[in-house]
């Protein structure tokens, strides 16, 4: 082989070494860079809302995301400024609980045209284009508003006159909550809803509309049904204050199955909570990590809820984790 020849081909090789470094050094930055992720949450209205806060964040922390929060205070509006902020920013992906079901169509296809995956928790939303989301993590609302009514029905024997707590209007689990737990109370002639109305998804709302409720009706309610367990907590204390006594005057179900619901029925004051699981940090993440890959993942995954009475809520108490 010649000078010419030899160098020639040195030259070659130093290349093709520099250019696999090269390649090298990017892979390795690539596969060292911190994942971002924006959350776009409803806000803090209950104990369960701050629960699965505190599960996406801390799973978030676990796995060296780095999270960036909102809270939209339950505003559609504020969730909607966030989610295009995070676009803006250039997230990796978003993981949003929407407010409300409608209205989404317009933000979500920026997110899809920014190539950044939408995973929804908790609640869905409608749309006739699923592929504007990756998938729905959530409970099955309508089956929890079933298990109530299926729950109040064996207890009072298929007799009760109601006043239901409603959630945030329009939100999915006031229209499937109400959706279920009137399903499941239609073949029972003799329970019937006397008064309906909104205390969205808050304490003091329970308590509030539960007062007004009681003025109008407050002779012959025997049971409250309240789409989620702080609500139930406002109304017990409203019930108290119009001299009944929650959990045997008065029935008192609800559904999510915070601690303080458990705390509730052992004191006997809360007679029954639907499980509505919020520690849903881990499969959110799964799913995230899941579209980044381009992996196919189910529309919906529906997380499994159970039954608590005040029968089962002292051996349950020390178990909970929100």
């Amino acid at each position: 082989m010649n000078t010419r020849s030899f160098l020639t081909k040195l030259g070659a090789t130093s290349i093709a070494i520099a250019s696999f470094t090269v390649a090298s050094l990017i892979s390795l930055h690539a596969a060292d860079k911190k994942l971002t992720v924006g959350f776009a949450q409803v806000g803090a209205e209950s104990a369960w809302r701050t629960a699965e806060t505190e599960s996406i964040k801390s799973e978030a922390s676990k796995r060296g995301v780095n999270l960036k929060f909102s809270d939209a205070q339950g505003k559609q509006e504020n969730q909607i400024k966030a989610v295009r902020a995070f676009i803006a920013q250039g997230v990796d992906a978003i993981i949003l609980a929407p407010v409300v079901e409608t209205g989404w169509e317009p933000v979500l296809r920026e997110a899809r045209r920014a190539k950044i995956p939408v995973v929804l928790v908790d609640r869905g939303i409608k749309t006739a284009d699923e592929s504007l989301f990756a998938t729905l993590i959530a409970s099955d609302f309508v089956a929890e508003g079933r298990m109530a009514a299926e729950w109040l029905a064996k207890k009072t024997g298929g007799k009760a006159s109601i006043i239901e707590l409603q959630g945030t209007p329009g939100a999915a689990p006031a229209i499937d909550r109400k959706k279920g737990f009137e399903a499941g109370i239609k073949a029972h002639h003799e329970m019937k809803i006397i008064a309906s109305q909104s205390g969205d998804f808050r304490r003091s709302g329970g308590k509030e509309v539960t007062e007004a409720l009681l003025k109008g009706s407050g002779a012959s309610v025997t049971a409250v049904y309240a789409h989620n367990d702080d609500m139930a907590l406002g109304a017990i204390q409203a019930l108290e204050e119009a001299g009944k006594k929650p959990g045997t005057d008065v029935i008192v179900l609800s559904i999510d199955g915070v601690k303080g619901a458990f705390e509730a029925m052992v004191a006997a004051k809360l007679n029954c909570t639907v499980e509505c699981n919020p520690l849903l940090g881990p499969m959110a993440f799964d799913a995230v990590e899941k579209a980044l890959k381009g992996e196919k993942l189910p529309k919906k995954t529906v997380v499994q809820d159970r039954v608590f009475d005040s029968n089962s809520a002292a051996a349950e108490l020390p178990n909970r984790r929100y």
